[in-house]
C-alpha cells in the first residue's frame, strides 16, 4: 500500500529494475510515496508491472512501465532516455533485478552461470553508465544496488549468485569513489532471507543453517525502507557502503 506523499523526493525521477514484484515493487511504491516519478521495469510480466504503476497512479503518484531486458545495452539506454524524455530527468537508479538460480556447481551450465552474472553485473553497468551521465550534468544522484546475504555466509547451490552479488559490491564501491565529486552517492543494500514470491526457476528455498537473532523472515517493505532512506537528500554523506538488513544473521562489515 502506497503511503501518503511526504514530498521529500518531489521532482526526482527513479528507475527501479525488476519492480513488478517483491522487493522491487515495494521499493517503487516507497519512492513514489515520497513524490518521485517512477519507471517500473520488468522483462516478462507486463501485467504485474502495469498493476504496480496503476497502484502508484491511483495513489496520486506518477509512474510508467518500460519493459526491457537490462542485459541488452541498447534496451537499457532506451529506458534511461525514456525516463528523461517523459519525466524530465533521471535522479535515482535502483539496480534490483536479479535471478535466483539454484544449481549444484558441478551440474551448472555456462549459460546458467552467465545469465545470473549478466543480469546483476552487465545490467547494472548498462544502466548506471547512461544514468550517471545525466546525474553528473545535474550535480545530484542516487544509485542503489541490491546485494544479498548469501555471498557473506555462503549458500549451497548458489555459486553463480554469490559471485554476482560480490561483484556488485565491488561495482558499488568503485563507482561511489568516482561519483562522489558530482554529489552522487552509490550504496548497496544487502537483504537477509526475505519473504518473497519465488518463481519455479529459483528452486526450493535453501535451508537456514544459521538463524538470526530476530528469528523470522524479513519483509519486502523492510528492504524497501532502507533503499528509500538512501535515496533521500539527507543521506548525502553515506556512500560506498553495504547496508545489511538481515535480522542480525550477518554481523560483519
Amino acid at each position: 500500500m502506497t503511503e501518503k506523499n511526504t514530498g521529500s523526493l518531489d521532482g526526482k525521477v527513479a528507475i527501479v529494475t525488476g519492480s513488478a514484484r517483491n522487493i522491487g515493487r515495494a521499493t517503487a511504491k516507497a519512492l513514489a510515496a515520497d513524490g518521485a516519478k517512477v519507471v517500473i521495469n520488468a522483462v516478462q510480466d507486463e501485467d504485474a508491472a502495469n498493476e504496480v504503476a496503476g497502484e502508484i497512479i491511483a495513489g496520486g503518484g506518477q509512474a510508467l512501465v518500460h519493459m526491457a531486458d537490462i542485459t541488452n545495452r541498447k534496451a537499457s539506454e532506451k529506458m534511461v532516455n525514456r525516463a528523461v524524455d517523459e519525466f524530465g530527468s533521471i535522479d535515482i537508479l535502483v539496480c534490483n533485478a536479479s535471478i535466483r538460480g539454484q544449481k549444484a556447481f558441478t551440474e551448472m551450465t555456462h549459460e546458467e552461470w552467465r545469465r545470473v552474472i549478466d543480469i546483476s553485473l552487465d545490467g547494472s553497468f548498462f544502466l548506471a553508465q547512461p544514468a550517471a551521465l545525466h546525474m553528473i550534468e545535474k550535480g545530484w544522484g542516487r544509485i542503489v544496488t541490491l546485494g544479498g546475504i548469501s555471498w557473506h555466509i555462503g549458500t549451497p547451490g548458489r555459486v553463480h549468485n554469490l559471485v554476482a552479488k560480490a561483484g556488485l559490491v565491488g561495482f558499488t564501491r568503485g563507482l561511489a569513489v568516482e561519483m562522489a565529486e558530482h554529489n552522487i552517492t552509490v550504496n548497496c543494500v544487502s537483504p537477509g532471507f526475505i519473504n518473497t514470491d519465488r518463481p519455479a526457476s529459483a528452486g526450493k528455498r535453501p535451508p537456514l543453517k544459521v538463524h538470526p537473532p530476530v528469528d523470522r523472515m524479513g519483509e519486502v517493505d523492510e528492504i524497501a525502507s532502507m533503499v528509500r532512506y538512501l535515496c533521500q537528500p539527507e543521506a548525502a554523506y553515506i556512500t560506498g557502503q553495504t547496508l545489511h538488513v538481515n535480522g542480525g544473521m550477518y554481523l560483519g562489515s
